[in-house]
C-alpha cells in the first residue's frame, strides 16, 4: 500500500549531490523509521513534503543513481557528464513538484521558492567560475603557462628534481590557477621532460594530483569543495590557511615514498624558446587584483565573492579593449588615421585578445555538470534524504568520524557531490569540523584516480601511461599521507 505524504517542519536544503549508495541506503533507514508519511507545517521555516518513503522518492534515487552512473563512465561512453545529471536533475523536480501540487492549494508555490534558491547557489558559484576560468584562459593565451612550461623544461634537472619541482609547483599554483588547470599544466611540463619514460611519467603524474588536491585544499580559490564553503560563509578567507600544514604532509608523504622510485637519469628534450605575449604579465597582475576584490568585497562589505570576480572581469573586458586599440594602430590593416576602423577591418590580430574569445573556451561541461549536481542534490534535499543522512552519519558516528569518511567517499564518487551534500545537511558543527572536512574532501580524491578532476584529466593527457591501475598500486601510500594530514590538523589546529 502506497504511503501517504507528510510535511514536516524542516528548511529544505538543497546543493551538491550525495553518493548514490548512501542515498540509497538512507532511503531505507527512512523507511524503516516512518512508517507512515503525514502533513504538518510550523514555524518560519517553508514547510516541505517528506518523501522519503514513497514512491516519488525512491524513483528520484534511482534516476538519479542511473545519472551518477553514467557521469562515472564518461571516459568509456564518451558522454559529457553534464547531459545526464542535466536531465536528471529536470525529471527529479518535476516529480517533486508534481507531488506538491497535488499536496493542496497551500503547497502550490512552495516547490517554486525551494528550487529558486537552488539556482541562486548555482548562479553565484556559475559567475564566480566563469570570471576564473575567462583569466586563466586569457593567461593561456597570452602564452604563460606555455613559458613556466619552456623555463622548466631548460633547466636541466634531473628526473627526480623534475619530479619534486612539478609537485612543489603544483601545490603553489593551485591554491591560485584552481587544481584541474595546475595539474594539466603540470602534466604538460612532464611529458614534455619525461619523453619516453614512461613510468617516470606515470609517477610523475601521481605526484601532480596529490599536489594540486593538496594545494587547492587550502585556499577558497584551489577547489570547487573550499570555494563552496567559503561563498557559504562558514569559514572566512583567513582561516582557510590553517589547513597550510596539514595540506603539505598530505602531498610530502606520498611525495617521499614516490621519489625513491624515480631514477637519477636527466630528460634529453629541447626546451626552444617561448616568450609571454604582449599584455601577458599585467593579465597576471589584474587576476590577482580579482582575487584581492572578491576577498575584500566578502571580508569587508560581506558582499557575495562573486561581485568582486565580475568587476575584475570587467576590469579585464576593459585591457581587452585597450589592447585591441593599440593593436589596430600598430597593425596599419587599413589606411584611417580612426583606430576604431581600422579596428572593424583587422582581423585575426584584434580577434587575439578579444576577451569574449576567451570566455568561449570556458568549460562549459563542466559549469552545467554542476548546475546538474546543484538541482539534482536539491531535489534529494527537499525530498529529504540528506536530513536521514545527516542523522546517520553525523548524529551517529559523530563529527570527526563522519569528516573522515567524506574524504574516503570523494575518492570514489568525486569531492563536488559529496561537499555539496555535506553544506546542504549544515550539520552543527564549529570551525575545526568545518575546516576538517574542507582538508578530507579536498585531498580524500587523490586516493583514487577517478576521485577527483585533477586525476580524471591527467587520465585522458596520459592515456595509456598513466591509468587508474597504476594510481591505484600506489594508494597505500597516499592513503599514508591521508592519515598524516588528519593527525597534523588535530595537532596543530585542535
Amino acid at each position: 500500500m502506497r504511503p501517504t505524504p507528510r510535511l514536516s517542519t524542516s528548511t529544505a536544503r538543497g546543493r551538491l549531490r550525495a553518493t548514490p549508495g548512501l542515498l540509497a541506503a538512507a532511503g531505507f533507514l527512512a523507511a524503516l523509521l516512518a512508517p507512515a508519511l503525514a502533513f504538518a507545517s510550523g514555524g518560519g521555516d517553508l514547510a516541505h513534503i517528506d518523501l522519503t518513503t514513497h514512491w516519488v522518492g525512491f524513483a528520484s534515487l534511482g534516476i538519479f543513481a542511473v545519472a551518477y552512473g553514467l557521469v562515472m563512465f564518461e571516459e568509456q561512453l564518451h558522454l559529457k557528464k553534464s547531459i545526464p545529471v542535466i536531465i536528471a536533475a529536470g525529471h527529479i523536480w518535476l516529480l517533486v513538484a508534481a507531488q506538491y501540487a497535488s499536496a493542496g492549494e497551500e503547497f502550490h508555490h512552495v516547490a517554486e521558492k525551494l528550487i529558486r534558491h537552488n539556482l541562486l547557489e548555482f548562479g553565484e558559484l556559475f559567475l564566480f567560475l566563469l570570471a576564473a576560468m575567462t583569466y586563466i584562459n586569457t593567461m593561456e593565451e597570452r602564452s604563460v603557462f606555455e613559458w613556466l612550461r619552456a623555463w622548466l623544461v631548460g633547466r636541466g634537472f634531473s628526473l627526480r628534481t623534475v619530479f619534486w619541482v612539478t609537485g612543489g609547483l603544483a601545490f603553489v599554483i593551485s591554491p591560485i590557477a584552481d587544481n584541474l588547470t595546475t595539474a594539466l599544466l603540470m602534466g604538460a611540463v612532464l611529458a614534455s621532460v619525461g619523453g619516453g619514460q614512461l613510468r617516470f611519467v606515470a609517477l610523475g603524474c601521481i605526484n601532480i594530483v596529490v599536489a594540486a588536491n593538496a594545494g587547492g585544499a587550502f585556499s577558497p580559490f584551489g577547489d570547487i569543495t573550499t570555494l563552496m564553503v567559503w561563498q557559504k560563509g562558514l569559514l572566512e578567507f583567513s582561516e582557510f590557511f590553517a589547513l597550510l600544514l596539514p595540506s603539505l604532509v598530505n602531498w610530502l608523504v606520498p611525495a617521499a615514498i614516490l621519489s625513491f622510485a624515480i631514477g637519477d637519469g636527466k630528460p634529453s628534450v629541447d626546451a626552444g624558446k617561448v616568450e609571454i605575449k604582449d599584455g601577458g604579465i599585467i593579465v597576471i597582475f589584474l587576476f590577482l587584483l580579482t582575487i584581492s576584490m572578491a576577498v575584500m568585497f566578502h571580508s569587508l562589505l560581506h558582499l557575495p565573492p562573486v561581485i568582486g570576480m565580475m568587476t575584475g572581469l570587467g576590469i579585464l573586458k576593459a585591457f581587452g579593449y585597450i589592447m585591441q586599440v593599440r593593436s589596430a594602430r600598430k597593425g596599419g590593416a587599413v589606411e584611417s588615421s580612426n583606430p576604431f576602423e581600422a579596428m572593424s577591418h583587422e582581423g585575426a590580430h584584434s580577434e587575439e585578445f578579444d576577451i569574449f574569445k576567451r570566455l568561449e573556451k570556458a568549460e562549459w561541461d563542466t559549469l552545467m555538470f554542476f548546475y546538474g549536481v546543484i538541482v539534482c542534490v536539491g531535489g534529494l534535499g527537499t525530498i529529504g534524504y540528506l536530513e536521514v543522512l545527516s542523522h546517520a552519519a553525523y548524529h551517529e558516528l559523530g563529527n570527526t568520524w563522519a569528516n573522515v569518511l567524506v574524504g574516503v567517499l570523494s575518492a570514489i564518487v568525486d569531492n563536488i557531490p559529496v561537499m555539496f551534500a555535506v553544506l546542504t545537511m549544515n550539520p552543527p558543527m564549529g570551525e575545526f569540523d568545518w575546516l576538517l572536512v574542507t582538508l578530507t574532501a579536498g585531498v580524500g580524491g587523490s586516493m583514487l584516480s577517478i576521485g577527483s578532476a585533477a586525476g580524471v584529466a591527467l587520465m585522458g593527457q596520459a592515456r595509456g601511461i598513466y591509468t587508474f591501475g597504476v594510481h591505484l598500486k600506489w594508494s597505500w601510500a597516499i592513503a599514508l599521507g591521508y592519515a598524516a594530514s588528519i593527525y597534523v590538523h588535530f595537532l596543530v589546529n585542535g
